[in-house]
């Protein structure tokens, strides 16, 4: 017979209550007895039964998290901290990818919401207010992420986009840079943002802005990093190239690099780049990337906090939005000033042999 959480509890002395909180951990047991009932789980091997213990509390323990790809680092590493932060409380993650597409977006949402979740994480591509309006009359909590919802009253996790935009701009136009061009984002509240925050930031500085400078693509977060190298090449072929580049997120900028060093061009000497998602991969890049930290671990973590009081709530509470604000982490590919300074020096040295 399959070990039972009331033969642990009959065993140790304790109530079935005091075993379930341990094994959810739940915080308000004392210490002693939490590492006594840990100890006999381990020794026993024993497995909840996840069945039993829905029917008897009424949830799944599932929460959903609907994202465009899931091979995007971005929205992989919000997952990772989603994912950790609500197993820790007992629940469970199911992943689902739209692929920045809103029919498959909306079948996703049904078929998540059909294993009847306690709750859901979504950067939505394509649905629109009635959708989540849906949600709401069937009780099931969510939290966008990323991205907002015109004319939704909803909880919400991101990160300051417009600033996203201009500290990004700003750094560029500080490294020397005057002909700043944007690789945009799609017309959703993240790439409008960036490219307003964009925008704020030339004309703050008294540079003027030129259309023939942004460059959009149909898709930015599924196969981005071909779509970078596209928009690339497009502003290449401008009658003036730009001389700083600003992409939306980091595998457009990656797809930038590849389209830069094709034309034989120099990062950052001949045009400057600086991305935004501060991946962890980007520090090991050919040429390491400049890029704007959107502090993806927090905004998993603010997503399960903000989920998991309202599944656990006895009265919905009102919805909460969590804006964090970015930073700039500073690499080669944008160091224009000091590619410069170390350009001068080696030929100050050259000169100095060549008249020895």
């Amino acid at each position: 017979m399959p070990v039972r959480m009331k033969d642990i509890a009959q065993e140790l002395g304790l109530s079935v209550v005091t075993v379930s909180k341990v094994l959810r951990n739940h915080p308000d047991i004392a210490e002693k007895t939490r590492e006594k009932i840990l100890k006999r789980v381990k020794e026993l091997d024993y497995q909840p039964n996840l069945m039993a213990r829905s029917l008897v509390t009424g949830r799944s323990y599932l929460i959903g998290l609907i994202v465009p790809d899931l091979l995007h680092p971005f929205f992989a590493e919000v997952a990772k901290a989603l994912s950790a932060s609500v197993s820790e409380r007992g629940y469970s993650l199911i992943l689902s990818s739209s692929d920045e597409d809103g029919e498959l977006e909306a079948r996703g949402l049904r078929q998540l919401t059909a294993r009847r979740l306690d709750g859901l994480a979504i950067a939505a591509c394509g649905a629109s207010a009635e959708v989540f309006a849906k949600l709401d009359r069937h009780n099931l909590a969510y939290v966008l992420i990323d991205r907002e919802i015109p004319g939704l009253e909803a909880n919400f996790v991101g990160v300051n986009d417009e600033t996203v935009g201009r500290i990004a701009t700003e750094h560029l136009l500080d490294q020397g840079c005057r002909r700043v061009a944007h690789i945009r984002g799609r017309d959703n509240s993240t790439g409008i943002s960036r490219f307003e925050g964009y925008r704020r930031a030339l004309e703050d500085r008294g540079v003027r802005y030129s259309d023939d400078l942004v460059v959009a693509r149909s898709s930015v977060d599924a196969d981005s990093v071909r779509m970078g190298a596209e928009a690339m090449r497009l502003l290449l072929g401008r009658k003036r190239r730009p001389d700083g580049v600003f992409a939306y997120n980091d595998p457009l900028a990656i797809g930038a690099i590849h389209a830069i060093h094709e034309a034989g061009l120099r990062i950052p000497e001949d045009i400057a780049l600086i991305g935004s998602g501060n991946l962890h991969y980007d520090d090991s890049l050919c040429v390491p990337l400049s890029s704007v930290d959107q502090h993806t671990a927090a905004i998993g973590e603010h997503t399960a906090n903000i989920l998991l009081r309202r599944i656990e709530s006895k009265a919905p509470p009102r919805p909460a939005r969590v804006i964090l604000e970015p930073t700039l982490a500073v690499r080669a590919s944008s160091m224009r000033k000091k590619a410069r300074r170390a350009s001068s020096s080696a030929a100050r040295i050259s000169a100095a042999r060549i008249a020895q």
